[in-house]
């Protein structure tokens, strides 16, 4: 758990510590030996291992030279640090933000070493038709994305020069409207089959990116349209500017409903509480919060207030306890 700068009263101290302390206790009894700091010694379990990152060798005693959580794959042992910038891995969905439109290829922010590059063949087209790109697609770029629009992609590659190409094949992924973007801790998020959520009951739809953007916006059906939608827009600039009336008709029609708002606002604070306690990010995780916030009755704002952390603490605490006794 990392040190919270919270103003909490005497009581609060006591609760969340209490919960913490807690949760430390149950982390350990189910990951014995996992968490490490500088020079703690790693079990050996068998012969012939391979030192990985993070790991020396003292005295015939394997060691950790940095902080973070053992792994073992195979005979290789490395300890994966935390808090470190984003590593990707082929196949993670990320969420990035547009810095720059180079030829042919879009330039995106993904809290990682370099930028990430989605090349314009890697992209699907808002005409849905799979044919080669031409000199007029490339003119159209800006049409599709633009410097600082969100973009959900998934990661196709890395480069022998560290660099890391992105794609975007599906009508699942493309540009983020309508939401915001919640940026956390990389190690928060594990990966998982499903980091896609809709959550019908609020309208709203939910992407978990393993670079630690979380994106929490409203419900869109296909992005493909959407996309179309700014292609046909940005070519027929003279029906808007002509158009008043419509323009106005398609902002109301366009605005998203306060409900919605509302519970966008709502799924955001309790990830950023999740977050600054040190929780895993998964769907339960944030409902439970969500669902403990409306329990009580709490406006948006008084989310992120002190004794909201305290709550969300024991109720993890509780869920925790309760899934321990089930294994046994």
């Amino acid at each position: 758990m990392r040190n919270l700068q919270l103003s909490l009263n005497q009581t609060q101290k006591i609760r969340l510590q209490t919960a913490l302390e807690k949760l430390e206790s149950l982390s350990s009894k189910s990951n014995s030996n996992s968490c490490v700091t500088v020079a703690d010694s790693i079990p050996i379990y068998e012969d012939g291992i391979l030192k990985g990152h993070g790991t020396s060798d003292r005295k015939g005693e394997l060691v950790a030279t940095v902080c973070g959580v053992v792994e073992r794959i195979n005979k290789l042992i490395y300890v994966r640090t935390l808090r470190s910038r984003y590593k990707p891995e082929t196949g993670d969905i990320v969420i990035g933000r547009v810095i720059e439109v180079a030829p042919k290829r879009w330039k995106l922010e993904i809290n990682f070493q370099q930028d990430a590059i989605l090349m314009l063949s890697s992209m699907n087209l808002p005409d849905g038709i799979q044919r080669r790109r031409t000199a007029v697609d490339e003119l159209n770029m800006r049409s599709i994305f633009t410097e600082n629009d969100l973009v959900c992609a998934e990661v196709r590659s890395s480069q022998n020069d560290g660099s890391l190409q992105l794609q975007a094949r599906n009508q699942k992924y493309g540009k983020l409207e309508k939401g915001q973007m919640v940026k956390i801790d990389p190690y928060l998020v594990k990966r998982r089959k499903q980091h896609f959520h809709h959550l019908e009951e609020y309208g709203v739809d939910l992407i978990l990116g393993c670079n630690g953007f979380i994106w929490v916006g409203e419900h869109v059906e296909t992005r493909d349209k959407i996309v179309a939608d700014q292609l046909n827009d940005s070519e027929q600039p003279a029906k808007k500017s002509d158009g008043t009336t419509m323009d106005l008709d398609e902002q109301v029609e366009n605005q998203t409903p306060p409900e919605t708002r509302q519970n966008i606002c709502r799924i955001a604070n309790a990830i950023r509480v999740l977050s600054t306690l040190g929780f895993n990010i998964t769907l339960e995780v944030i409902m439970e919060a969500v669902n403990l916030s409306k329990t009580m009755n709490l406006d948006i704002h008084e989310m992120l207030g002190s004794e909201f952390y305290v709550l969300v603490a024991e109720k993890e605490a509780e869920r925790r306890s309760s899934l321990s006794k089930r294994k046994r």
